[in-house]
């Protein structure tokens, strides 16, 4: 339950100094990032297939979080924090966030830290639960209609005030 309550209040924090807004729904945003997440995606796979299987991992994850602006933006929703987008994967859409968060994991491991190991076999289940993840996001990004966009801005809006 603790850890429900920090989530809330670092959105809050979030919300507080700017980093998390409504604003208007955006097709052209979320087009912009629905590109770019299977730009990264496929840059991804290029460098796995060169055996840059480190980079591969930040690729992957950056494909994910564009995925997860794409969503954000038809929504009507800002937010300028990794952690804070997923949190709301889960808190406002009720979407399942653990592929991504570790994809997170992976991508800050492998950009900050030199003492790991990583095999090409892992870098390759990443990817496939980069795909499965952004199709799912993508999925429910095209069935959200205005009303639902609305709806969730009410929902978001609840979930930072209260």
């Amino acid at each position: 339950m603790r850890n429900i309550t920090k989530r809330h209040e670092f959105l809050h924090k979030l919300y507080a100094q700017g980093h998390l807004r409504i604003v208007k729904p955006s097709d052209e945003l979320k087009v912009a990032y629905l590109r770019k997440s299977e730009s990264y995606l496929i840059s991804a796979r290029i460098l796995l297939d060169n055996y840059r299987i480190e980079e591969a991992v930040s690729m992957a994850y950056y494909s994910m979080y564009y995925m997860v602006l794409a969503l954000l933006y038809k929504t009507g929703i800002k937010c300028e924090n990794h952690s804070g987008a997923i949190i709301l994967l889960k808190k406002l859409y009720n979407l399942e966030n653990n592929a991504i968060e570790e994809a997170k994991k992976e991508r800050v491991d492998k950009q900050y830290y030199v003492d790991f190991s990583i095999t090409r076999e892992e870098v390759e289940d990443l990817l496939t639960a980069a795909e499965e993840f952004n199709a799912g996001i993508l999925e429910y990004t095209e069935r959200m209609s205005r009303s639902d966009a609305g709806r969730l801005q009410k929902t978001f809006h609840e979930l930072i005030q209260g």
